[in-house]
């Protein structure tokens, strides 16, 4: 074995569901072993995604066995690699989008299948910030959303990981894009990453103005971020037959079931979670795509480093708005 494995790490640990104050950092934890179509990563970057919150209160629909370790997108260098596995070698530059032991943590165990060739035109932050918010947007865009270029798309919360990640994709594709945040900055970045067009959805007349602008058509796709708040205007927006997209949702929401009849519109949830090996294969080679092709730049938000990931866990909740995405350094 090698001598890495005969070590120690540090690692954040779960060890009851609760508020954030239940993720604790341990000095000792051992640094599990590759097993077969297994790679061992030495991990320079974790994304941090509002899933992993819900997870840990335990009130979520997935609830890993006790105690774990979180997180799932890791960017960082291959140690070790298992039985069969020919596609990396040790030292190679990689991301993930999912882990078996858990990415709050200097070193990961994640299957073959879920990790990919980092490109050198991105470093390793930018690396932890493509997997669940690329993968997802892309999902939600096309694999649920069916969007075709030329039709137009409101992101709804744009300024975040996914939201980035959709916009930028969005735009790519040909689609005319419309994104929402919460500050001047925020919008700023929306702008920058693909949005012909922003707004500021702390303005009590933000709706109006989406209506101003997208006239009598509606927006063809929502892709919604915190539809326990939005969805029922959402539904408003829309053009006949267009679609939302519930990427995120943090509690109930009444709506008018009227309101999907009146545009024969439709309402849809999008889980990556829950998407076939061959879905994510097609997910993967467009992300890849786009990396090559230099449209797809993740933008990296917070920064924090193992010691605070408990402000971590608390700032993605409560955060005034969100600007790229947030990462944790081992």
């Amino acid at each position: 074995a090698m001598a890495a494995t005969r070590g120690a790490m540090r690692a954040v640990r779960v060890l009851e569901f609760g508020g954030p104050e239940v993720l604790r950092l341990q000095p000792n934890v051992s640094i599990p072993d590759p097993k077969e179509n297994q790679v061992l990563i030495k991990v320079h970057a974790c994304g941090v995604n509002p899933v992993e919150t819900y997870i840990r209160s335990g009130t979520y629909a997935r609830k890993p066995a006790l105690p774990y370790t979180p997180g799932s997108d890791v960017a960082g260098v291959i140690e070790g690699v298992g039985e069969h596995v020919t596609a990396f070698k040790k030292g190679d530059r990689v991301f993930t989008i999912g882990t078996i032991s858990g990415g709050y943590a200097e070193y990961a165990v994640a299957a073959v299948s879920k990790v990919f060739p980092l490109s050198d035109k991105l470093d390793f932050r930018q690396g932890a910030a493509i997997g669940i918010p690329y993968f997802t947007a892309y999902r939600a865009l096309f694999q649920k959303g069916r969007a075709k270029a030329g039709e137009s798309v409101l992101v709804h919360g744009a300024s975040g990981g996914v939201g980035i990640a959709t916009c930028q994709i969005a735009r790519a594709c040909g689609l005319k894009v419309l994104g929402t945040a919460g500050t001047e900055e925020g919008m700023n970045v929306v702008l920058r990453n693909g949005a012909h067009q922003a707004f500021n959805h702390r303005e009590a007349n933000y709706i109006d103005k989406i209506k101003e602008y997208t006239g009598m058509e509606g927006v063809d796709i929502i892709i919604e971020m915190l539809s326990n708040i939005n969805l029922a205007t959402d539904l408003q927006l829309l053009s006949c037959g267009g679609r939302v997209m519930v990427v995120g949702c943090r509690g109930p929401i009444e709506i008018n079931p009227r309101d999907t009849m009146s545009k024969e519109s439709s309402i849809t949830g999008v889980s990556l979670f829950l998407a076939t090996e061959e879905e994510m294969h097609e997910c993967a080679t467009a992300v890849l795509d786009g990396i090559e092709a230099g449209w797809l730049k993740p933008i990296v938000g917070s920064e924090y480093p193992l010691e605070k990931v408990v402000k971590a866990h608390e700032d993605i909740v409560h955060s005034s708005g969100a600007r790229g995405k947030m990462v944790l350094l081992p």
